[in-house]
């Protein structure tokens, strides 16, 4: 199986350096054997997939909250829909740079701790943008809310990949992808609905509170680390791991398959709501909001995509799920509302199932620097979300939903391609 399945032999004990992680002391048996990984049937592994689901849920409601009051942002402060993405686009931009430091520096500080603090930094900057008068205002507190959570996308792939026995690892990213699912269909749900009967700073407020309750939650619950082994940051060591990775004759191509995913799909509901808030549908924003039910999809298709896995590969289920993106992103092209509807559910589904897939398929590629190797992952797919984001903006002006639709196809069909050439290649 050529999947570089983590070295138990490679690795030692390790602790978090977080004073707060005391309380929650190992199993004495783990304790005396520190080359166990957690494994579905011990007591740890609640803690953590409880712990991992809040904290996707999370990462993708104060991300993506602001797809379905993009149309609300563009009339109150008289900004084009391409302009007005760039509150989405803004915060998934530093957020991919911010992946290239916040990976090594969690080599160096502990996988817990960093994502504790930027988990807390991500809620305040929430709420400071509830505050914001200005569109420059909200730009800025948008991009730090991007560059925090970026503090958490890295390193929550890396602790699982350390942690996580490799027979269980896919089903557990799952689970964690399933809270980005549910996460992202909160944000815009909450956001679509109170912005059309109260406010959307309202609705903010609300969700910047409850990341810090999210926030409390994972710093009291989560395990601390058992495989972690601080390493120094030094510049020269990152330059040959990242050689290392792009040697890999898989790491690169997941590495764009993740730009080409989540540029399609942030794509699809970046602008999706200018479309129903239009004639011939002229649905109310809380319509708009609601329609985001479709990601509980993904909620499924993540945690299911790790389990066929094991059945019948990485690859071949891979495929399915990017055929998936590529089929109902052109159903969206029919005019019929329950049509449209359907092909979100079937695109949704595909993502979640394929970045599932995909990002599990790094962790267990990556030799050494997981967490580096995590990170140039995440920095394609958000800045994959950034500029293609961005991009759909004119072809909505341009070419209206037909241009849209053809777009986010091509990328989708490049992406096949890609893994087609993955699954042929590679053994998994």
């Amino acid at each position: 199986m050529d999947t570089h399945e983590i070295d138990s032999k490679s690795m030692s004990l390790g602790t978090d350096i977080s004073d707060n992680t005391s309380s929650i002391e190992k199993p004495a048996h783990r304790q005396s054997n520190p080359k166990h990984y957690i494994q579905r049937d011990d007591a740890l592994y609640i803690k953590v997939t409880v712990s991992f689901f809040m904290v996707g849920l999370a990462t993708f409601a104060l991300l993506y909250f602001v797809q379905p009051i993009l149309p609300v942002l563009s009339n109150e402060f008289s900004v084009s829909p391409a302009t007005s993405s760039l509150a989405l686009s803004l915060s998934t931009a530093l957020m991919a740079c911010g992946l290239l430091i916040t990976g090594p520096l969690s080599d160096a500080f502990g996988r817990k701790n960093v994502m504790v603090i930027a988990l807390f930094c991500a809620a305040f900057f929430t709420l400071l943008s509830a505050t914001m008068n200005s569109w420059t205002g909200i730009l800025i507190t948008r991009a730090l809310v991007g560059l925090s959570l970026s503090g958490v996308a890295a390193v929550a792939m890396t602790y699982l990949s350390e942690e996580i026995h490799p027979a269980y690892l896919a089903l557990s990213m799952g689970l964690y992808i399933s809270g980005n699912s549910i996460g992202g269909m909160s944000g815009r749900v909450i956001t679509g609905v109170l912005s059309d009967y109260y406010s959307w700073r309202l609705s903010v407020v609300i969700l910047g509170i409850f990341a810090l309750f999210a926030a409390i939650t994972f710093w009291k619950i989560l395990p601390a680390s058992q495989h972690f082994r601080p390493t120094a940051l030094k510049p020269r060591n990152l330059l040959i791991t990242t050689k290392l990775h792009f040697r890999d004759k898989g790491l690169p191509l997941l590495f764009i398959e993740g730009g080409l995913l989540m540029g399609g799909f942030v794509t699809l509901f970046n602008y999706i709501g200018y479309r129903l808030l239009d004639a011939p549908y002229s649905l109310s924003q809380t319509t708009v909001g609601l329609i985001s039910i479709v990601y509980l999809s993904g909620t499924y298709s993540a945690s299911k995509a790790g389990l066929l896995t094991t059945k019948y590969g990485l690859g071949r289920v891979f495929i399915a799920g990017i055929s998936m993106m590529l089929i109902g992103i052109l159903i969206t092209l029919i005019e019929s509302l329950p049509v449209i509807f359907i092909g979100m559910l079937i695109l949704t589904t595909g993502f979640f199932a394929a970045h599932a897939v995909a990002s599990s398929w790094v962790g267990r590629r990556a030799k050494r620097g997981r967490a580096q190797a995590s990170s140039l992952y995440l920095f394609t797919y958000y800045a994959g979300s950034s500029l293609a984001g961005t991009v759909g903006g004119l072809f909505w002006v341009s070419f209206g939903w037909l241009g849209v639709g053809l777009f986010i196809a091509l990328l989708m069909t490049i992406a096949l391609l890609i893994a087609l050439r993955l699954n042929s290649t590679l053994r998994n």
